[in-house]
């Protein structure tokens, strides 16, 4: 259950803040930047955080179950564990918002792919951290 509250937590904020971050950087807000912009910047983003967690939420939350998959397999380590589910976040956010605009080429890719890649791999980070590993119960069938 904690690791659905981390992921369900955390992931929307920092995707949401990666999402703007990579759509004003690939519209040149970036360029000519003073205090106010990055100001502008922050407004923007705590006024679109409510969509972050409504069109993030879903995703994060299957994000979370593959990591409890995952986890529950014995000879994959926690490394392993946040590189898979940090490529399934990546290919996921790059198929979904790479193909946005007139502009498709390799930043953009790579850019919208670390909007799930971050927010993917911090999660199951946390979640290791935080969680307690799962034993399976052999002494019990032992005993039997």
């Amino acid at each position: 259950m904690k690791r659905y509250l981390i992921f369900g937590a955390l992931s929307p904020f920092v995707g949401g803040l990666l999402l703007l971050f990579t759509t004003s950087y690939l519209s040149g807000y970036w360029h000519h930047t003073n205090l106010m912009e990055v100001k502008k910047f922050f407004i923007v983003l705590f006024k679109s955080l409510q969509y972050s967690y409504l069109f993030g939420l879903l995703p994060a939350l299957m994000m979370a179950a593959i990591d409890e998959i995952i986890c529950h397999i014995g000879r994959i380590g926690p490394v392993v564990r946040m590189l898979i589910v940090g490529i399934i976040g990546f290919a996921a956010a790059a198929f979904m918002y790479s193909n946005r605009g007139a502009d498709m080429g390799s930043e953009q890719l790579v850019l919208y792919g670390l909007v799930g890649l971050v927010p993917a791999m911090l999660s199951s980070w946390l979640a290791q951290k935080f969680c307690a590993p799962v034993a399976p119960k052999a002494t019990e069938q032992a005993s039997a």
